[in-house]
């Protein structure tokens, strides 16, 4: 099929499985993948009245690009906009609940179907649409193109891999990015790929998420836990994936020869998984204790599981040894600028695709270190604890790094302010 069609034949295929989403989405809140007090917002039907005056709506899929968007939910917020954030998770949605400042809302995004973009537009009548990364929904875009609302496309990324994809499907592609108005992207190679494919106005700015505050904690918590834990020697496996715990408990059983009071935190990616994970400790003679459970940190626990939401900020303050995951057993890596935030020696596996870039940063300047094996982490959280000075300055090279990057906010409000300017001297909307 020519890809010509495939934008029509695509929109005529949502419109038919439209009346077959009231299945889908009650299945994927069974699952546990929806909200199911909230599914009328997958369908456009908004949960909360629309503010008076000028609304900017920011999309991000999922917990990573919604928490970038952060920065510039606050400068728009300055700027005298109502912002109104959209994500599609869960996850995200209960991180973003604790995170948006005063003025910000959040609602699950409508399903890419006519009728459910079109009810949330007639709703929330956005003056502008700010996109993140590569969330490229085709009805969304056609449908806020077709009623003059300016769309931007900020932290933009095109992998190599998704570049080849959309080569095959040129007019498609190009279509759609022929709708946004501004594509500012993470790297120049993104930016390339992005202009190849047929964006008309692309720039290079930088990655919003070197700009995203530290995440907060819970000061009576934290202290509480820090009671808990008392003199024993720490470290974190951060946003851990299957198989990576095995390789955490194996590391842990390595090092408690030379420390026998070690205590490993260790926080999944997906804190659903808790039960299973302590079930796993015990088949390593391990005992594990659960914080989702209200277990307290005893003498005799080896391994406490942070299996909640929205609480690696405080997890990461415990220790400046951090293990981000999917990096050993998974594939692509975890966001590593949150704890650099907060001057951690991060540690990793060399699967880091997704965040390239950052990890590249922080290996050439001493402020990660890549590890292979069970072993070969063993080995290096060992080299830290022993090492106070080797500790110190991976930590303070980690912080700098990031703090160097930053920067990409300033140079997308600079971008965005012809919209802003113009919003401004036009007539107010009548509500």
């Amino acid at each position: 099929m020519r890809s010509a069609v495939l934008l029509p034949v695509y929109r005529v295929a949502a419109r038919g499985l439209t009346p077959f989403s009231g299945l889908f989405l009650w299945r994927r809140g069974r699952k546990g993948k929806e909200d199911l007090n909230r599914l009328g917002e997958r369908r456009g039907r908004a949960g909360l009245p629309r503010p008076e005056g000028r609304l900017a709506w920011l999309h991000g899929a999922s917990v990573g690009e919604g928490l970038a968007l952060l920065p510039l939910v606050s400068r728009l917020i300055a700027k005298g906009f109502h912002v109104l954030v959209t994500t599609g998770t869960v996850t995200s949605a209960r991180i973003l609940a604790q995170r948006l400042p005063e003025g910000a809302t959040h609602q699950f995004a409508p399903l890419d179907a006519p009728a459910f973009i079109e009810r949330f537009l007639d709703h929330w009548r956005p003056d502008l649409f700010i996109l993140a990364e590569s969330e490229i929904w085709p009805n969304t875009i056609c449908a806020v193109h077709a009623r003059k609302i300016p769309i931007t496309l900020v932290n933009a990324r095109l992998s190599p891999r998704s570049f080849e994809r959309w080569r095959r499907l040129p007019n498609f592609i190009s279509t759609l990015l022929g709708k946004i108005d501004l594509c500012l992207a993470q790297s120049e190679d993104d930016a390339t790929r992005l202009l190849q494919l047929g964006a008309p106005r692309v720039d290079a700015i930088g990655n919003l998420k070197y700009d995203v505050d530290a995440p907060p904690a819970n000061a009576a918590e934290l202290d509480d836990l820090a009671l808990q834990i008392g003199p024993r020697p720490i470290w974190i496996a951060a946003s851990t994936h299957p198989g990576e715990e095995a390789i955490a408990f194996a590391a842990h059983k390595a090092l408690a020869a030379r420390f026998p009071n070690l205590l490993t935190v260790l926080a999944p990616r997906h804190p659903h998984r808790g039960p299973e994970i302590a079930t796993e400790a015990a088949s390593f003679g391990l005992t594990a204790a659960l914080r989702s459970r209200g277990d307290r940190i005893r003498p005799s626990t080896q391994v406490y599981i942070g299996d909640t939401i929205g609480e690696l900020g405080l997890f990461y303050r415990l220790s400046s040894v951090i293990f981000m995951g999917k990096s050993l057993a998974g594939h692509g890596g975890q966001n590593p600028i949150e704890p650099a935030k907060l001057g951690s020696a991060i540690l990793h596996g060399p699967h880091v695709g997704n965040f390239l870039d950052v990890y590249d940063a922080l290996d050439s300047r001493n402020g990660s270190i890549q590890v292979d094996s069970a072993e070969d982490l063993a080995r290096q959280i060992e080299n830290l604890f022993t090492d106070p000075a080797l500790l110190r300055r991976t930590a303070a090279e980690s912080r700098q790094v990031v703090a160097e990057l930053g920067g990409a906010t300033d140079k997308i409000m600079r971008a965005l302010e012809h919209y802003i300017a113009h919003m401004i001297v036009s007539q107010p909307r009548a509500f």
